[in-house]
C-alpha cells in the first residue's frame, strides 16, 4: 500500500475474500474502518450478509447502498441477469467475460468517494488484486491511476487533507492474499466469493475455483463448505 496509513477509510466491502482482507489490514495498521456494500441486484447477495457480519466482528459501521434500479439496466452480465448461466473454469477464462457488471468499480468508489467526503474519511480503499486485471478492466493499474485522478477532480477543495485512494493489493495474486490475510486472523469461513448465489459455494465457477487455487498455493487450510461432489 502507497502512501500513508488513512485515518479513516470508507472500504467498499463485497463480503468477500479481498474486501474483507484489505478491512482487516487497513484496521491492523490502526485505521478506523466504515464498510460499505452495495446492491446492484447481483444473483450472490448473500454477500451482503457476510459484509455485516464482518463489520460486527470489526466493530465497524456497515451501510448497503441500494444499486439494484441502475442493475436492473445493465443486462448482459450472469451477475445481474438471471437469464444468463454463470460459466464454470478459471477465472481468466474467456468465458468469464459475461460476469463483468459495466462500470461496477467505477460506480461504486464515486459512491464511496462521495461518503468520504460526507464523514470527512481520508482514504476510500477497495480490494482489486493481479488476478482481476485479465477480465475486469476496472481492476487494472490503469483505472486506478485515472478514477483517482477522477476523483480528486470532482471534490476538489472538499477532500480531506491527504485523502487517497487505497488498494493494497493491486499488484499482488489472490495466493498473496490469503497468506496475508492468515497472518491477520482473516474470517475466511464467513467470506463469500461463490457467484451463483446458492445455500454454499458452488467450487467450480470462476471465483470458487480461484479461491480454490489462491489456499492451495498458500499452502493455508481452506474452510470454505463446498457443493457435494466438489473436493475439499
Amino acid at each position: 500500500m502507497t502512501g500513508h496509513v488513512p485515518r479513516h477509510a470508507v472500504v467498499i466491502a463485497s463480503g468477500g475474500l479481498d474486501s474483507t482482507a484489505a478491512a482487516y489490514l487497513l484496521a491492523a495498521q490502526g485505521a478506523s474502518v466504515s464498510l460499505l456494500s452495495f446492491d446492484y441486484g447481483q444473483r450472490h447477495r448473500k454477500e451482503l450478509q457476510c459484509a455485516a457480519r464482518i463489520a460486527g466482528l470489526l466493530g465497524a459501521a456497515h451501510e448497503v447502498v441500494d444499486l439494484t434500479a441502475v442493475g436492473r439496466l445493465l443486462g448482459g452480465s450472469a451477475l445481474t441477469d438471471a437469464g444468463l448461466a454463470v460459466p464454470d473454469g478459471h477465472y481468466t477464462d474467456e468465458t468469464m467475460r459475461i460476469t463483468v457488471v459495466p462500470n461496477r468499480n467505477a460506480i461504486m468508489l464515486e459512491v464511496a468517494a462521495a461518503v468520504a467526503v460526507a464523514t470527512k474519511a481520508d482514504a476510500v480503499a477497495f480490494g482489486a488484486h493481479a488476478g482481476d486485471h485479465f477480465i475486469y478492466p476496472d481492476c487494472r493499474p490503469e483505472f486506478f491511476e485515472k478514477i483517482t485522478s477522477s476523483i480528486r477532480a470532482g471534490n476538489e477543495g472538499f477532500l480531506t487533507d491527504g485523502f487517497q485512494l487505497v488498494a493494497p493489493f493491486l499488484y499482488i495474486t489472490k495466493a498473496d492474499i490469503v497468506e496475508t490475510a492468515a497472518g491477520l486472523n482473516v474470517p475466511f469461513e464467513l467470506t463469500w466469493s461463490c457467484y451463483k448465489g446458492g445455500e454454499v459455494h458452488c467450487g467450480t465457477c470462476g471465483t470458487c475455483t480461484e479461491r480454490r487455487e489462491a489456499f492451495d498455493l498458500a499452502g493455508v487450510a481452506d474452510p470454505t463448505p463446498y457443493a457435494a461432489g466438489v473436493a475439499q
